[in-house]
C-alpha cells in the first residue's frame, strides 16, 4: 500500500515510496486515446498515520506517493497520452490541501520532507508538460483551498465549475498561521502573473474567490456552468493535444517493482547499495556500472525494458534518497561511491546523446535530471569519493559535481591491484541536467570564469587522473594514499558534529548560486521560510493555530514582528 509503513526485522518501521495503480487508495488513472484522467478520491480512512481522517479530499504524504507515482507512469508507461485531466470524484468539493490534523500532530522532520516532496511532485507536473508534452487540466468542481488549489496551479490550465460555490482559496495564513507550502505565492504571482495586490487580498481571506473575478484576477483560466462543464473539459483537452509535442510511437515501458532489500544496515538493489552507519552518521551510496555495453539500438532498449541500465539506476538511486530523506532522519552525510567499467557507463551516455530525440529516451534523461535536482534539495552533506574502480564518468559524475565536498585519490592505494581512478566528461554534463535555477552543475561551479566551463568541455572524452581533476577545478580536493584516510576521518567526524540547522542553510545558499527561477524559489526562499514558521509558537505552540484549528477556540498570538 503506498506510504504504508513497513517493518523491518528488527521491529523499525519505514515509509515506502514504492505503489502502482492495483495499490492505490486515493487516485484513480484512467486512459482514453490521448487523454488520461486521474480522479482524486481519497480514502478518509487510508491515511499514513493515526489520528486523523482525510475528509474532503484533504492530503498526506501517502496521497502524494500515489499520484508522483501515476504521474511518471504517465511519462513512461503511456506514450499516447498528451493530455491528463485531474479532477475530483467527491461531490462539491475538489481537494481541500494538506490534511490539518495531520501537519498538527507530525513531527517537525515529517512536515518539512512532506513539503519538499510535495513540492517536487507538482513540480514534475510542470516538467512533463514542458519536456514530455503530457499537458495538464485541472477541473474544479467545488473547494480548492491550500494545497488543493496548490495542485491546481501546476497544470497548464484551470476550468472552474461556475455554480456558486465552488472557489479557489490559499488560507494558511488566516487560519493556521503558516504559508501555503507547495508553491502557492509563487506560482500565483511568478506563473499566474496575478497583480500583487490582488494576490495580498487574495492570500489573507479564508472564504477564496469564485466565478468572474477569478477569471478576471487570473486564478484561473475560465469558468464554466455544471451544464456545460464536461463540454469544456473535452474541446480544451483537444486543444491541448493538438499542442503537444509529444512523438511516442508504439508500447511504453512497464515500470516493473524494484528489486530490493531492507534491512537494518542499510538497502540493497540491483545497481545501487546504500550502507547505513548510524553512530558515525553516514550513508554510503554506491553505484554500479553496468555489466555490459548499450544496446546497439532503440529496439534493444525497449527489449530491456525497465532494466535498461540508466533507467534502473536512476530509479533505484530515487528511491534510496526518499527512504533517507524520511526514514534515516539523523544521517548527515550522504557519501557517494562508484564502480564498475567506466566504458560502459559512457556508452550508455552515448546511446541516451544519439537517441535523444526518441520520447522514451527522452523520458530517461529527464528522470534522470529530476532525480539530480532532488539529490540537490536533499538537507544532507553531500559528499563523493572518487578512488580505484570508480566510474564517475559522465552522468554518474554529475554526483562530483553535486557534492559539496569531492575527493579524489592520486595513484593507486596501497594493496589495491585496481587502477587509479579517473575523471571522464561526456555530452551530458553540458546541459541535459540543469538544476532547479537552470544552471548546470558545471556551469554553477564555474560562474566566475567561464572560460574554466569552456576547458573542461575541451576534455570531453579525456580520463582525467586525480590532479588534472583538481586543476581542472572538478573536484574539491586530490589526495595521496598516505593522506586519504585520516583526511576523509576527519572530514566525517568534523561534519557529523555541525548544527544540522546551521548545516541545512548553510549548504542550501551555497548550492544554488547565480540566477532565480521560479523553480528555485519555491526550494530556497519558500522551504527556508516554512522550515521556520513551522517552529514558531503562533503556529505549532498549544495555543497556536494548527493545534487550535477546528476547536471553536482562537490562536494566540506572539504579536512581536521579527
Amino acid at each position: 500500500m503506498a506510504g504504508e509503513d513497513r517493518v523491518l526485522a528488527g521491529g523499525a518501521t519505514y515509509i515506502d515510496f514504492q505503489t502502482d495503480p492495483s495499490r492505490y487508495r486515493h487516485w484513480k488513472l484512467a486512459v482514453d486515446g490521448d487523454t488520461a484522467t486521474l480522479t482524486m478520491d481519497v480514502d478518509e480512512d487510508g491515511g499514513l498515520f493515526e489520528g486523523y481522517q482525510l475528509k474532503l479530499n484533504s492530503y498526506d504524504l501517502g496521497v502524494d506517493i500515489e499520484l508522483a507515482d501515476a504521474v511518471q507512469r504517465l511519462r513512461f508507461e503511456h506514450p499516447e497520452v498528451k493530455v491528463v485531466v485531474i479532477r475530483s470524484g467527491k461531490n462539491r468539493v475538489f481537494c481541500a490541501g494538506a490534511n490539518i490534523r495531520m501537519l498538527a500532530g507530525a513531527t517537525h522532520a515529517h512536515k518539512v520532507n512532506f513539503c519538499k516532496f510535495t513540492n517536487e511532485t507538482r513540480n514534475g507536473l510542470e516538467d512533463s508538460s514542458e519536456h514530455s508534452g503530457q499537458r495538464y487540466i485541472a477541473v474544479i468542481n467545488g473547494t480548492a483551498a491550500g494545497g488543493g488549489y496548490e495542485l491546481a496551479l501546476a497544470t497548464d490550465h484551470i476550468i472552474l465549475a461556475d455554480d456558486g460555490a465552488a472557489a479557489v482559496a490559499l488560507p494558511e495564513v488566516p487560519l493556521l498561521a503558516v504559508l501555503p507550502g507547495t508553491g502557492g505565492l509563487t506560482r500565483v504571482v511568478d506563473k499566474r502573473k496575478v497583480r500583487r495586490d490582488h494576490a495580498d487580498f487574495f492570500c489573507t481571506i479564508e472564504e477564496g474567490i469564485k466565478g468572474k473575478r477569478a477569471v478576471a484576477w487570473r486564478l484561473v483560466d475560465e469558468i464554466a456552468p455544471n451544464s456545460k462543464l464536461e463540454a469544456r473539459i473535452a474541446e480544451r483537452a483537444e486543444e491541448l493535444a493538438a499542442s503537444s509535442g509529444r512523438n511516442g510511437n508504439g508500447k511504453g515501458i512497464a515500470l516493473a517493482p524494484l528489486n530490493r532489500l531492507i534491512d537494518e544496515s542499510g538497502i540493497r538493489y540491483g545497481f545501487v547499495s546504500v550502507d547505513v552507519d548510524r553512530a558515525a552518521r553516514t550513508a554510503m551510496i554506491s553505484l554500479k556500472a553496468p555489466e555490459a555495453a548499450a544496446p546497439a539500438d532503440i529496439d534493444g532498449m525497449i527489449a530491456q525494458g525497465a532494466a535498461f541500465w540508466p533507467l534502473q539506476v536512476a530509479r533505484e538511486l530515487d528511491d534510496a534518497i526518499l527512504h533517507l530523506r524520511l526514514n534515516e532522519l539523523e544521517i548527515a552525510l550522504l557519501v557517494f561511491k562508484s564502480h564498475g567499467d567506466p566504458a560502459h557507463v559512457l556508452s550508455h551516455d552515448a546511446f541516451l546523446e544519439s537517441n535523444k530525440s526518441h520520447w522514451l529516451v527522452n523520458e530517461v534523461r529527464q528522470f534522470w535530471k529530476r532525480v539530480l535536482k532532488r539529490i540537490d534539495v536533499t538537507s544532507r552533506t553531500l559528499v563523493t569519493l572518487v578512488e580505484p574502480g570508480s566510474c564517475f564518468v559522465g552522468t554518474l559524475a554529475e554526483l562530483v559535481f553535486a557534492a559539496d565536498r569531492s575527493y579524489m585519490l592520486i595513484g593507486p592505494r596501497q594493496g589495491d591491484n585496481r587502477p587509479p581512478p579517473s575523471l571522464q566528461l561526456s555530452a551530458l554534463n553540458f546541459g541535459p541536467y540543469p538544476m532547479s535555477h537552470g544552471l548546470t552543475r558545471l556551469e554553477s561551479r564555474f560562474q566566475a570564469d567561464r572560460s574554466d566551463l569552456d576547458r573542461a568541455r575541451e576534455k570531453i572524452g579525456t580520463a582525467l587522473d586525480a590532479e588534472a581533476a583538481e586543476q581542472l577545478g572538478l573536484v574539491t580536493f586530490a589526495l595521496d594514499d598516505i593522506d586519504w584516510d585520516d583526511e576523509i576521518r576527519v572530514f566525517f567526524e568534523e561534519r557529523a558534529s555541525f548544527s544540522p540547522d546551521s548545516l541545512t542553510g548553510m549548504e542550501a545558499n551555497l548550492r544554488f548560486v547565480g540566477p532565480e527561477t521560479m523553480e528555485s524559489k519555491i526550494f530556497a526562499r519558500l522551504t527556508a521560510w516554512q522550515n521556520w514558521i513551522f517552529q514558531r509558537p503562533n503556529a505549532v505552540g498549544e495555543d497556536g493555530a494548527l493545534r487550535r484549528y477546528g476547536s471553536g477556540q482562537k490562536p494566540k498570538f506572539d504579536m512581536t514582528r521579527v
